[in-house]
């Protein structure tokens, strides 16, 4: 799918990798229109680039589908959704106190991460089947966003490991599952990745996190993840995979 033109919308484009897209595919001429949690994370990005905010919790279908409303008054249908928004936690099964770990914290992870993400597709892709179709049949393309620890876990990483992997075993059904009305679906899988959340370690924990990656040694810069998402956008054989995008890292169990 060419991307000039097209109405792009961004699902947690208010920092870190969701803004890099966000930009990634202004630049490319797309209308944008960033979601995110974040209010003012989301303005802020959406005033940068002439695009459009709206303020939307994933797992909350009312406020979704309130924001894409908005979005869809603003710029048009969109035809390409990337899904990038999502939390990540760590907590041992068993805490030092001896008292197992609460599961609400781990609902809390699959609610917004794993059940969020197929909130979105639900929603967008209802959406953009009513589209008429473009070159190859195809109607619209949807990016997921896993993680490397949906392959290789750390110690304490249950809940987040289990809401990636969901996501990274959604993947190939969503694929064939849409492919009737001309919609791909793909996932890029991160690894370690210099985001705000990163950013706020010490630089020396940084900079081991980074020496532990085989090439290139340092943190994932946001805009690899932008040219990967964009690149999917504009490929239309791609479809139905999960990509790592690490430097061929492996996580440690800690």
């Amino acid at each position: 799918m060419q991307i000039a033109g097209q109405h792009a919308l961004v699902t947690g484009g208010g920092s870190g990798l969701g803004e890099a897209v966000a930009r990634a595919l202004a630049a490319a001429g797309a209308r944008v229109s960033v979601l995110d949690v974040n209010a003012a994370g989301a303005q802020r990005v959406a005033a940068d680039m002439g695009g459009f905010a709206a303020t939307a919790d994933i797992a909350d279908t009312a406020s979704l589908t309130a924001a894409l409303d908005a979005a869809e008054a603003a710029h048009g249908p969109a035809r390409i959704v990337m899904n990038i928004a999502g939390i990540g936690t760590a907590k041992r099964v068993i805490g030092r106190d001896g008292e197992p770990a609460p599961l609400e914290d781990f609902e809390r992870v699959i609610r917004i991460n794993l059940i969020g993400t197929y909130n979105v597709i639900r929603l967008t892709a209802a959406r953009i089947a009513k589209l008429e179709p473009l070159q190859d049949g195809e109607r619209g393309v949807m990016l997921m966003t896993a993680s490397v620890a949906a392959f290789d876990g750390q110690v304490g990483q249950e809940a987040y490991s289990a809401s990636k992997g969901g996501i990274t075993a959604m993947t190939l059904p969503l694929a064939r599952d849409l492919a009737q009305h001309g919609i791909r679906v793909m996932t890029v899988a991160p690894g370690l990745f210099s985001t705000p959340l990163m950013k706020s370690l010490p630089q020396d924990i940084q900079d081991a996190l980074g020496a532990s990656i085989p090439f290139p040694k340092r943190l994932g810069h946001p805009e690899e993840f932008a040219a990967l998402a964009t690149h999917i956008v504009s490929n239309v054989h791609l479809n139905g995979e999960t990509i790592r995008l690490d430097g061929a890292v492996r996580l440690a169990p800690r």
